[in-house]
């Protein structure tokens, strides 16, 4: 992937992303890096004013509409419906009158422009010097948030001050449903479903509150959106309040001297229901307000402070060495952190909520990525999204009876829990998925001990998954347990036999069920399981085929894979990629072409079953046909490119990852950020650097930095404590920052951690291997110049 200019106007600063000046051009961009959400509340970043506005949205999580899937050829099995993300009512706008002119950045002039997404408050800030078409000079700042600690609540704090004389300032405070959006679609059906997709069920306003309520027309989705407001103005202020089915709007008015200011503190409620009624919803939303008023706009300032004090002491990563990494690395935590604090039962899509992209849905992403991070730093989250998962088990275990098979499959990509894709060799086929739930769950019950957790959620979750596997594979002729007809994460691979990823997922998701069982046996005979189901279990695990290339000494990433042709990459031309938007499917299946790491990914979660010398031939292998045509394939790369000991690259597969969306790698930020990329710039600083392995539920590290960065600190939780690994050139130190005393390793050599007992050990060298290559045109963007074997 080569780098992309990155976008002009942000600046490089360790706790903020700040945006200089004014570039329509830009908004799209910006508004998804300038999001706020807080996991169940999503505001993309566009002007107060409503207009300009690049592609305008706020979101529910789990607020969605259904529409058909189109079918040339429809076939048993074959999902009837997808799924869409709603933008729900926008109440971000505050139009702003400055003597009868409407403020508007695409008229006029504006000398001083700035704003400012702060990491550490939680907010964001905005200063503009406008000057209208007229010559009238107004100076405009605003902060908003998205509550982590309230989280109905949105809030804005917005100021207007004349700077040329007195003016007559009128302000528009609105909640508007509906608003027109442009949609990146050629499906008119896409498009039909999202045109007036909200349809009216109430409407009141009094004073300085308003509140609108609507449903969907297909999945009878409800919701309800509230605002209310705090007026300080000088003198006199004229005030009305209108509502109608879309639109609720509070206008201000009044005469502002020079010098003094126009203050508006609006706050902004929303709840939704697939089963409350309208006047509960309402009720919901205007006691959000109620809390959200008492609370006060310093309260709720507060509050987000010291939600991210407590974050950034157990999450923080430091980098010295690369300023900017520094930033999109904190950039990437708080965007992950926003997408997953407080979803509580609804899943963390693969955009988050900044944008529509993926129609919103939520993807294995979630398990395989995010879900690492948010286990060592924000362990309620992750457990909420586990918790999610368990809810849509009914719909998994439906879906696993339609497709034949016992125990649960869970969707490809869903809202809902049900499975979205119409595509099935990359949807319906693509059953690691399941694995991919177990391994979350065991890690979060390993990393955490929660047994509660564990009794109403994580076992009935292995255990179900288990009993797809035991379905689904079969044992062959020579005793080999086999799963066949499958797709593992490269989507330019489809429909195979023995994936590897996949069965070494499936392998280890049953030997946890097992062994959780065997542990549990009370709760296991609730779920029906017995010392049969568990022996059947550990038999398959036992003899699980993981293809093995005797000539080539690799593993192939399933059955026959070494054997395809290759790939023509010297005479792919550069925009031809990604190549499944210029080449059928048909050809990509049946070539070594990757779209993003799958063999390589299994070393990372999968360790445990490589030897050191197999995972620098597999690298070897699969670092030239690997074109990372996915957002989730440099960080991986960059963890196993460290482990094998080729520092540099992994260094910049690191600024891959990191600066995806800040350099818009992908050429679609506009649609929203990439959230997994975003956690996988953690996952490279964490498990890459810092060689932090988990296998078995064992916490382990192998560090090592590359030689163009001088520290990588991080912080991390385990068992209930808190851990800091600090790592320089030469040497290493671990330190418990509080907690009970925790046992580990640094570079196989066991060490317990105790409070006020750092533990300072040097680092041993890196293994000596020849650098890989990568397909032609495919290398990624070089941090410093290292040279790379022709």
């Amino acid at each position: 992937m080569t780098a992309a200019r990155q976008l002009p106007g942000y600046e490089v600063a360790p706790w903020e992303l700040r945006w200089r000046w004014l570039d329509l051009d830009a908004l799209r961009k910006t508004e998804s890096t300038f999001a706020l959400s807080n996991g169940h509340i999503g505001f993309r970043g566009s002007f107060e004013e409503g207009e300009p506005r690049g592609l305008p949205g706020t979101y529910l999580n789990g607020f969605y509409e259904r529409r058909p899937l189109p079918y040339a050829e429809a076939g048993y099995g074959y999902p009837e419906d997808g799924q869409t993300v709603v933008n729900v009512t926008d109440g971000k706008i505050i139009r702003l009158l400055v003597e009868d002119e409407p403020v508007d950045m695409r008229y006029g002039s504006a000398p001083n422009h700035e704003r400012v997404l702060d990491f550490r408050s939680g907010t964001l800030r905005r200063h503009t010097e406008w000057i209208s078409p007229t010559g009238r000079q107004v100076r405009i700042t605003s902060e908003r948030l998205v509550s982590f600690t309230q989280r109905a609540i949105g809030a804005i704090h917005y100021e207007v001050e004349p700077l040329d004389g007195p003016a007559q300032l009128v302000v528009q405070s609105e909640l508007l449903a509906n608003e027109p959006i442009e949609r990146e679609t050629d499906d008119p059906r896409v498009a039909a479903v999202l045109e007036n997709a909200l349809v009216s069920d109430f409407h009141t306003g009094a004073e300085y509150h308003a509140a609108l309520a609507h449903h969907t027309r297909r999945s009878g989705l409800r919701m309800a959106a509230a605002m209310d407001h705090e007026i300080d103005a000088p003198g006199d202020v004229w005030t009305e309040n209108h509502t109608s089915d879309d639109l609720g709007r509070l206008t201000v008015a009044a005469e502002v001297p020079r010098g003094q200011k126009l203050r508006l503190t609006k706050y902004v409620a929303y709840g939704w229901s697939s089963q409350r009624s309208t006047q509960a919803l309402l009720s919901q939303v205007n006691a959000a307000l109620a809390g959200a008023r008492l609370s006060g706009w310093q309260g709720l300032l507060d509050e987000q402070r010291a939600f991210l004090d407590d974050f950034w002491d157990s999450a923080d990563v430091e980098i010295d060495g690369d300023a900017e990494l520094q930033q999109a690395v904190r950039f990437a935590l708080f965007h992950v952190l926003q997408a997953g604090a407080r979803g509580e039962t609804r899943a963390i899509p693969a955009k988050g909520l900044t944008g529509p992209g993926y129609d919103g849905h939520a993807f294995w992403d979630t398990e395989t990525f995010v879900l690492p991070l948010l286990t060592y730093t924000v362990p309620d989250a992750a457990r909420n999204a586990l918790q999610w998962r368990h809810s849509t088990l009914d719909k998994a275990r439906k879906r696993a009876v339609q497709l034949g098979q016992a125990g649960a499959a869970f969707p490809w990509r869903s809202i809902n829990g049900e499975e979205c894709s119409g595509y099935w060799p990359a949807g319906t086929a693509a059953f690691h998925v399941n694995a991919d739930v177990a391994d979350a769950t065991a890690r979060y019950l390993a990393a955490t001990g929660d047994k509660e957790f564990e009794a109403q959620y994580g076992l009935e979750l292995l255990v179900e998954t288990a009993r797809l596997w035991s379905s689904l594979g079969h044992h062959d002729a020579h005793g080999r347990f086999r799963i066949d007809g499958v797709t593992g994460p490269d989507e330019y691979t489809a429909i195979v036999d023995n994936n590897t990823y996949t069965n070494l997922m499936a392998q280890r998701n049953l030997r946890e069920a097992a062994t959780r069982c065997e542990m549990r046996p009370e709760l296991a005979r609730e779920l029906g399981v017995d010392e049969e189901e568990t022996a059947r279990w550990r038999d398959a695990a036992d003899r699980m085929v993981v293809p093995w290339d005797d000539m080539l000494q690799v593993h192939p990433q399933s059955e026959g894979f070494t054997r395809h042709a290759y790939w023509d990459f010297a005479g792919t031309p550069p925009e031809n990629y990604p190549l499944l938007l210029h080449y059928p499917y048909f050809d990509l299946y049946r070539k070594q072409v990757i779209k993003q790491a799958d063999l390589v990914l299994a070393m990372w979660l999968r360790g445990d079953a490589f030897t050191p010398e197999q995972k620098a031939r597999n690298v070897a292998y699969y670092e030239p046909l690997t074109v990372r045509d996915s957002s989730l394939s440099s960080c991986i790369q960059a963890v196993l490119n460290a482990e094998v000991g080729h520092l540099e690259l992994a260094y910049d597969y690191f600024a891959e990852a990191a600066l995806a969306d800040l350099h818009d790698l992908y050429h679609n930020v506009h649609q929203g950020l990439h959230i997994a990329s975003l956690a996988g710039s953690w996952i490279v600083a964490v498990a890459g650097f810092g060689g932090m392995r988990d296998h078995g539920g064992k916490l382990t590290f192998a560090p090592r930095l590359p030689p163009e960065l001088g520290r990588i600190a991080f912080r991390m939780c385990f068992a209930g404590s808190r851990i800091c690994v600090t790592i320089r050139r030469d040497e290493v130190t671990y330190q418990l920052v509080r907690g009970e005393p925790v046992h580990t390793s640094h570079h196989g050599e066991a060490i317990a951690l105790k409070e006020g007992e750092p533990v300072t050990l040097p680092i041993p060298p890196a293994p000596q291997h020849v650098p890989p290559r990568q397909p032609a045109g495919r290398a990624p963007a070089r941090r410093r110049p290292y040279p790379v074997p022709s």
